[in-house]
């Protein structure tokens, strides 16, 4: 099955559960917060934010978690068995937890990718990527505002009688997402066309790099389940040398041995290259915290990015609430 095919397939089967499973009345919804399951905190941020009191959301993947590479626990498998709506990313991010989307959506469970009302045309589908679209949509805020209408649309199907509170929810957010991204523009567009060159870990950044005009060189493929290659190192080693890169970004979910090999391979070609900080790429910072919510989560990223490039952003960030750097 094509990723595109397996993409409406599931669809298809959540349109079909969500007629066929008995779920909460209206009354119901308004007398108990609806059970959710999310995948990964990107998505859990977008139902808990659209939600509010209405949802009750458990998330799969937590700080720090690759979910490539995640595979379903048998609580995982109950949660979502139990719960009255599952959100997924859908363009096989989850990898191995796929299959077990699957067959809960086959159980006839909601199942529903936040990406599914994503037009073709604005995903990314690198070369080598396998006839598969680049699943990290959420890099582009103007993208992942799309998922927001999702997540409302399928809450307020499951429970109309919140349509109102989901409308409001997720017409702020939407507003908030636009003012993250305006600021985002106006800050990386002074960075010198020679500097936009984004080096990472892995190939995280395609959909921040087409936004925001620069250059995405992962050191692994749109998966972490692929291995750097000796050749892919040195080649990035070179661009980094030839092209005086001052810095590379490590990533939250990935071990930076990669990204220190480009280091020392430009050392020894005698070009200084510093760790420009940390970035989040496929989850957010620690529960509780701005850094571990979506808009803060971006924050971050663009911040930390135009500050190791030499330009001086705010030192909290769009909203002055970015963790002070010691």
């Amino acid at each position: 099955m094509t990723k595109l095919t397996r993409r409406h397939v599931l669809g298809a089967i959540a349109l079909a559960g969500l007629v066929a499973v008995p779920g909460a009345t209206p009354a119901r919804a308004a007398i108990q917060p609806m059970s959710v399951v999310a995948t990964t905190g990107m998505i859990a941020d977008l139902v808990r934010t659209v939600g509010g009191d209405r949802v009750r959301v458990r998330q799969l993947m937590g700080e720090g978690v690759d979910p490539h590479l995640y595979r379903a626990t048998r609580t995982d498998i109950g949660a979502m068995l139990s719960s009255q709506i599952v959100f997924y990313n859908g363009l096989l991010l989850e990898g191995r937890l796929t299959d077990a989307l699957v067959k809960i959506a086959t159980s006839g469970k909601p199942v529903f990718a936040v990406t599914e009302l994503i037009d073709e045309g604005a995903l990314l589908q690198p070369a080598g990527g396998e006839g598969h679209f680049d699943p990290h949509a959420w890099m582009d805020p103007r993208v992942w505002a799309l998922a927001v209408d999702v997540v409302r649309e399928k809450l307020a199907q499951r429970d109309p009688a919140g349509a109102a509170v989901y409308e409001a929810n997720a017409k702020r957010l939407r507003d908030e997402i636009q003012r993250l991204d305006a600021y985002a523009e106006t800050l990386l567009n002074r960075t010198p066309p020679e500097q936009r060159v984004l080096v990472t870990a892995h190939d995280a950044f395609g959909y921040f790099g087409r936004r925001y005009g620069f250059e995405v060189l992962g050191v692994q493929g749109l998966s972490t389940e692929s291995e750097a290659g000796l050749k892919q190192v040195e080649e990035l080693v070179s661009l980094l040398v030839k092209r005086r890169i001052p810095a590379v970004f490590v990533e939250s979910t990935i071990p930076e041995r990669s990204v220190r090999a480009l280091i020392a391979g430009a050392k020894a070609q005698r070009h200084e290259v510093i760790i420009g900080g940390e970035l989040y790429s496929d989850a957010m910072g620690p529960p509780g915290t701005y850094e571990g919510t979506y808009v803060g989560m971006i924050d971050h990223n663009v911040t930390t990015i135009a500050r190791a490039l030499g330009l001086k952003p705010p030192e909290g960030g769009f909203q002055g609430r970015l963790a002070r750097k010691e």
